[in-house]
């Protein structure tokens, strides 16, 4: 096994173990916290085959293929749970968040491992704007599916151009942390003031 999955089986384990034992509403919060950790994992095996067939090197694919593999696959525990389970559009909100906690925290581990830590100050930068970016992703999601789900004749054409949006944010971002100085600093702080700004202003939407 390769570092990722170490990471993965060190990480999901005590979730595992919660989930077994904790009753009620923190056993589903955890679920899809192990969800997204699980859909970072599975994108990275996607994302890197992909990049393998197209000839694609890592910045082409962390610009073209990453975002849409993995908006695609924070996604799918989400449709799912709607689809299964119908539950209400608090509970279903909440774990859309948990879903891209999750899969920002095991990216987060992965570059920590991968990169060091000697620049302690980037790391901050980075995990508070990683994290951002993929919990506003979430939150873009959460309005437009819900707001569009109990619309069966629009259901479909609203998940798609939700996760558009989401695709799209996610790939302005890699874009933008790819380059250095000035562009990175402003792809970090982007999804930060979007989240502070979504969470005064959407959180009645949701």
């Amino acid at each position: 096994m390769t570092y990722i999955e170490n990471i993965f089986i060190c990480l999901t384990a005590p979730l595992i173990i919660a989930i077994l034992v904790r009753p009620g509403k923190g056993r589903q919060m955890m679920s899809f916290l192990l969800s997204g950790m699980t859909a970072c994992l599975l994108s990275s095996y996607i994302s890197t085959f992909l990049a393998a067939v197209n000839g694609a090197d890592l910045t082409a694919a962390s610009l073209t293929i990453a975002p849409v593999v993995e908006e695609s696959m924070k996604l799918v525990p989400v449709l799912f749970y709607l689809l299964v389970f119908e539950p209400r559009r608090e509970e279903a909100s909440g774990c859309v968040t948990m879903t891209a906690i999750g899969f920002a925290t095991f990216e987060n581990a992965c570059y920590l491992i991968q990169n060091g830590a000697a620049q302690t100050l980037h790391l901050l930068i980075r995990g508070f704007g990683t994290g951002a970016m993929h919990v506003v992703c979430g939150i873009i999601v959460s309005v437009g599916l819900f707001h569009l789900w109990d619309r069966v004749w629009i259901r479909m054409a609203g998940i798609i151009g939700v996760l558009a949006v989401a695709i799209s944010f996610h790939g302005i971002f890699n874009m933008l942390v790819s380059q250095q100085g000035a562009a990175a600093t402003a792809g970090y702080l982007i999804p930060m003031i979007t989240g502070i700004l979504s969470a005064i202003f959407v959180k009645n939407l949701l």
